[in-house]
């Protein structure tokens, strides 16, 4: 199968929380809910993404689909990273995991957080990312470790202890 460089993904309804995953590892992943079949195969197919699926017979009607059978988000990364080997495998600050809009690097000159970053996040060491799209804001924290951990279970690598985020 024919993969872009940096390959792009089209999660089904039923990958909701893979998509949100997909996102976290830094990749162009649309999902929306409420497509249909025709509709998702067309986009896969003139957008360049990867079709992702637990439906068989969607996987089917495209050579560009992956068909995922676990329904945990741990099996669905398994069996993924064994259709696309060179898959990142750690947290990247790139995607929102909400919106799939673009992150960037908030400017730490103005002293007031953006809208959602804590006080002292805002006065730590760690970056703070915002989505250019939704404003969601994005940091190391404790829901970044349960991602790691999570990323961890999946791919059978262990959580060193920079990786894991602050709690």
């Amino acid at each position: 199968m024919s993969l872009p460089v940096e390959p792009r993904f089209l999660c089904d309804e039923m990958l909701g929380r893979l998509a949100r995953y997909l996102r976290f590892l830094g990749y162009d992943v649309e999902y929306r809910q409420g497509v249909r079949d025709e509709e998702l195969v067309r986009r896969s197919r003139e957008d360049d993404r990867l079709l992702l699926t637990r439906d068989r017979t969607l996987a089917q009607r495209t050579r560009r689909a992956v068909l995922l059978r676990s329904l945990a988000v741990e099996g669905q990364l398994r069996e993924l990273s064994r259709e696309v080997p060179d898959l990142d495998r750690g947290v990247r600050f790139l995607r929102c995991s909400l919106c799939n809009g673009p992150l960037y690097e908030a400017d730490r000159s103005t002293p007031r957080p953006p809208r959602g970053v804590p006080e002292d996040r805002w006065g730590g060491p760690d970056p703070v990312y915002i989505c250019r799209s939704c404003g969601q804001a994005y940091w190391e924290g404790s829901h970044t470790r349960e991602i790691r951990l999570t990323l961890a279970r999946a791919f059978g690598h262990e959580v060193s202890p920079g990786e894991g985020g602050s709690s």
